[in-house]
């Protein structure tokens, strides 16, 4: 999660930062979590949703082939986490909004150090295209606009056919540049702004990744896990959106 003191500076620059709720009503979590495999999460459906609400005031279902993450199918938060989450899962869903090269988004949940989220697409697969497949919007922007002061949180992204089996994309970088990790390219898709297409990586901004790096012709689960190790200089990775870019609908 960013440090408050830059939250509260986005807020004063940007004028479309603050989505009309209140802070106060976000709730700070204490359990921590890890990377393995089904670790206890919230988990969502049934009668428990881990306190998580699918069906608050004004919130709407996911639309069929929308070309988005549409479900939330484990969560489990770290340290730090609490920002968003009164917004969840609704706030993942759909298109990112995106605050540009010198400022991040605020519409964003927080998963705390090391912290966890697995998502799905409903009716959709991710499927092996030309070039990248799916993009990972978090809310990473550069210090005063230099692209040499990136303000990145970091987390390796997994992906799954099947919920059971995971592919990794590497994720080790300890300095710009990054790589494979998700979290360290702003975001310039916005729902206010018609003209850019966030389904297409050459103007969307995020961070792009490609299935045929791992060997995959298809998965249906992306999986993101917040590298705590890896972020000591800035905090947790704050998650906005997946967008996909080849998919089909069954």
């Amino acid at each position: 999660m960013k440090p408050w003191f830059v939250l509260l500076a986005l807020v004063a620059c940007e004028g479309n930062a603050s989505s009309g709720w209140d802070d106060a009503d976000e709730s700070e979590s204490s359990s921590a979590s890890g990377a393995s495999e089904g670790g206890g999460g919230a988990e969502l459906g049934g009668a428990d949703q881990g306190g998580l609400d699918q069906g608050g005031a004004g919130a709407t279902a996911p639309e069929p082939c929308s070309g988005f993450a549409s479900e939330v199918i484990d969560v489990s938060y770290g340290p730090g986490a609490g920002f968003g989450q009164a917004r969840m899962p609704h706030i993942v869903f759909g298109s990112p909004n995106g605050a540009g090269v010198s400022a991040g988004s605020l519409d964003v949940v927080s998963l705390g150090n090391g912290g966890q989220i697995t998502l799905g697409f409903l009716d959709q697969r991710i499927i092996d295209g030309d070039g990248p497949d799916f993009i990972v919007f978090e809310n990473a922007f550069f210090a005063g606009g230099q692209e040499s002061a990136v303000f990145a949180e970091l987390a390796t992204v997994e992906v799954s056919p099947d919920g059971e089996t995971w592919f990794a994309f590497p994720c080790t970088a300890t300095a710009a540049p990054f790589g494979g990790c998700a979290g360290w390219h702003p975001v310039f898709a916005n729902t206010s702004d018609p003209t850019i297409d966030p389904q297409d990586p050459s103007e969307a901004g995020g961070d792009a990744f490609d299935l045929a790096e791992l060997g995959l012709s298809e998965a249906r689960f992306v999986r993101i896990t917040d590298r705590a190790d890896l972020t000591g200089l800035n905090g947790a990775f704050d998650l906005d959106a997946v967008a996909l870019v080849h998919a089909v609908c069954d």
